[in-house]
């Protein structure tokens, strides 16, 4: 049996986030240059049941018994969560016996369409992507699917706002050089305005990008942007300011099907894990002398990620 559910992830925004993966890797709508889990083959806009439902639900209940404790049950994983055309069903049951909230981690390119929006009814917080505020920059920065267009996702977000009950916090990724200058971020603060969102969150790159050309952007010139898009924005904080929990156990196993989902530093794993440093240094070091795990550096910090 596959398995669909991951981590805990260390989230710089939603604490520890078990993950909940509905698309096999890379089915996405979107080739974003800075995607840490490299390029997509094929965009897609097909939508089907791309995994078991009924499997998918009885893992997340099966993890959620074992522990540890989770913040968040967030439907994201290895591609667009919204192209598997069952995720509201997944997240309605995951409800019945969840306490955690659920949180859907999304490019937000499907929303234009009425069935998806709908299906969002038992999610919290939708958290999507707007990465620029022009179709110049869209096209350069998230390389989508031929049939689809920032005014297409910028107008499905909008519909969104307006029927969804829960919280929308848009995502921002930020991009030295490609979406940084003055006049970007002024024409993605009138793509906000028109969006509303409950939040925005600033981010960049701090793990191995799809594309080398991807630099993060200075701490500095972060807050400058901060301040340009107002009140709501915010970069988010790092994952190794999160508060340790009690120690759990881990296997060699949870830890590659952690770095499968996205590459991960070693104080990354020992927080999305629950486990002493010293055992995921042990778990790491069998992992590279097996090969099935890989090391890179990038800001001068080793990542690990599967093979």
């Amino acid at each position: 049996m596959a398995r669909h559910v991951y981590g805990p992830v260390p989230s710089r925004r939603l604490g520890r986030s078990l993950g909940v993966d509905l698309v096999p890797l890379k089915t996405c709508s979107f080739n974003c240059v800075y995607c840490q889990l490299g390029a997509t083959p094929r965009t897609t806009l097909k939508r089907a049941e791309y995994v078991p439902t009924d499997e998918v639900v009885e893992q997340v209940r099966a993890r959620l018994a074992e522990g540890p404790p989770v913040d968040y049950i967030t439907l994201a994983g290895s591609g667009e969560p919204t192209l598997n055309y069952s995720f509201g069903s997944v997240a309605e049951r995951i409800r019945e016996f969840a306490e955690a909230p659920i949180a859907l981690l999304t490019n937000g390119s499907l929303f234009h369409l009425p069935e998806v929006r709908g299906a969002c009814r038992a999610i919290d917080v939708v958290i999507p992507d707007l990465d620029a505020g022009d179709e110049q920059t869209f096209q350069l920065i998230n390389r989508p699917h031929p049939d689809l267009t920032l005014e297409k996702l910028v107008g499905g977000l909008r519909a969104l706002r307006d029927e969804f009950a829960g919280e929308i916090w848009l995502e921002v990724f930020l991009a030295l050089g490609l979406n940084t200058a003055d006049a970007d971020v002024e024409k993605l603060q009138g793509q906000i305005e028109r969006i509303r969102p409950d939040r925005v969150d600033l981010n960049t790159a701090v793990r191995p990008a799809a594309e080398q050309f991807v630099r993060p952007v200075p701490p500095e010139r972060l807050e400058e942007i901060r301040r340009m898009l107002g009140p709501k924005a915010e970069v988010i904080a790092d994952v190794e300011a999160l508060e340790q929990t009690p120690q759990m156990e881990a296997t060699g196993r949870d830890v590659l099907e952690l770095l499968s989902r996205r590459p991960c530093t070693l104080q990354d794993i020992a927080t999305g894990l629950s486990i002493h440093r010293n055992e995921a240094v042990k778990h790491i070091q069998q992992l590279l002398q097996e090969g099935e795990i890989a090391e890179a550096r990038e800001g001068g910090r080793p990542f690990y990620r599967a093979r």
